[in-house]
């Protein structure tokens, strides 16, 4: 157990300097997918409202609203995100983009041949609860802004 503790001890130097941009790498991934999706939404409006109407299936939500709805979550928490602009509403709020994601398509997602692509949505939200609980990092407007750095 000791041993255990020693090496974990003697990574700390090496490991915890590298936070900032672990962060700022998982950030920018995120915004890069999310942004991609949501910018092919916007360009093909009509594609996406027909896809809301017949093959993702939002709770509660009405097609058109739902499909607004995404869009500006894909658009918005990622660009937030790039900035580390209110780093940790935006991570969870592209945390609920992504279940809801899976949630309307979970008919696909979920059927078998479709592992990778539910895989990424794990890995996705695993992502953004990382965010949300350690922050966006030093390299971030928040922290900017706060005037925290540390």
């Amino acid at each position: 157990m000791k041993l255990l503790a020693r090496v974990s001890t003697l990574l700390d130097p090496l490991l915890v300097p590298l936070q900032p941009a672990v962060l700022l790498v998982a950030r920018l991934y995120l915004a890069k997918v999310f942004l991609a999706s949501g910018w092919l939404k916007l360009t093909n409006w009509s594609q996406t409202l027909d896809l809301f109407t017949s093959e993702y299936h939002v709770p509660v939500l009405p097609p058109a609203i739902a499909a607004v709805a995404g869009t500006t979550g894909e658009l918005l928490f990622p660009s937030l995100l790039v900035l580390g602009l209110l780093g940790r509403p935006a991570a969870v709020g592209l945390f609920f983009v992504n279940a809801m994601a899976v949630i309307s398509y979970k008919d696909v997602l979920f059927s078998e041949g479709f592992e990778a692509a539910l895989g990424n949505h794990v890995l996705w939200g695993c992502m953004t609860v990382a965010l949300a609980v350690f922050g966006p990092g030093v390299l971030s407007l928040d922290r900017l802004l706060n005037g925290k750095i540390r």
